[in-house]
């Protein structure tokens, strides 16, 4: 297995990592690789999806062109068993484990609000890896390589399932596991993940494909979906907004 190349090196801030650093709280043992392996090389498979919550929010609310609601939100129950079901069945000899970890960016602001949020996460299985967001670019990208990372040492990891559409943080590195012989899918919108949907090592799942993930239909034009007589794309901004928005930039 090829471990990712994380184009900075810092402490590991996944789950299993330093002393030190918050435990995680998962199925998942940093130190049970010797059980059911099948190639013998005494690491247990596993399945590892990763969320990347501040990208998926943001792209959301590109994609439909306004504030997402409780009603156009992912439906994370549903993703776990989508998830959990691609695993195979966990009783076959060399069953993955399977482990789902969210990370995300707590503003000091919105705290109470997230608070019920990652207890909901948490109760249908997820660990979370939660980060104060003090500074505009504060990201939890590294954090999230760090923990693949980690993941890709302890286990033999056999299926890696990415939710993001940020290719300029992931695309490297999410190749170079699948040069390695991991199973790696990305999820995220079409409208913007052309890194993952270019690639010839990269297997892409549009997040609206995964079933039950919505609700209801999203108020999106797929450009990879269109309708044999066409569609409309409605502006997600106004016009006016966006000519006083760039009269503004130019000072």
């Amino acid at each position: 297995m090829t471990p990712v190349r994380a184009r900075r090196r810092r402490r590991s801030s996944a789950p299993g990592g330093p002393v030190g650093q918050t435990a995680v709280v998962t199925d998942v043992d940093d130190g049970a690789g010797q059980r059911d392996d099948p190639t013998g090389g005494g690491r247990a498979a596993l399945d590892l999806l990763v969320w990347d919550a501040p990208n998926i929010d943001m792209t959301l609310a590109n994609v439909i062109g306004a504030r997402p609601t409780p009603a156009s939100r992912p439906r994370f129950d549903a993703i776990a068993s989508w998830f959990v079901e691609g695993a195979g069945d966990p009783d076959a000899p060399g069953a993955p484990e399977v482990e789902a970890c969210v990370f995300a960016n707590v503003p000091p602001q919105h705290v109470t609000s997230l608070q019920r949020w990652v207890e909901a996460l948490r109760s249908f299985g997820y660990a979370v890896f939660a980060r104060p967001k003090s500074q505009p670019d504060d990201d939890i990208d590294q954090s999230m390589l760090d923990h693949i990372d980690v993941r890709a040492h302890s286990h033999e990891l056999r299926r890696l399932v990415v939710f993001s559409g940020d290719g300029r943080n992931f695309a490297e590195p999410l190749e170079q596991l699948a040069r390695g012989g991991t199973e790696v899918v990305v999820v995220a919108f079409s409208e913007v993940a052309g890194y993952a949907i270019s690639s010839e090592l990269l297997h892409f799942i549009d997040i609206e494909d995964v079933p039950g993930a919505f609700a209801a239909p999203l108020d999106r034009v797929r450009l990879d979906a269109l309708p044999v007589d066409g569609a409309w794309l409605r502006p997600t901004r106004s016009l006016r907004e966006a000519a006083m928005s760039f009269l503004n930039r130019r000072g």
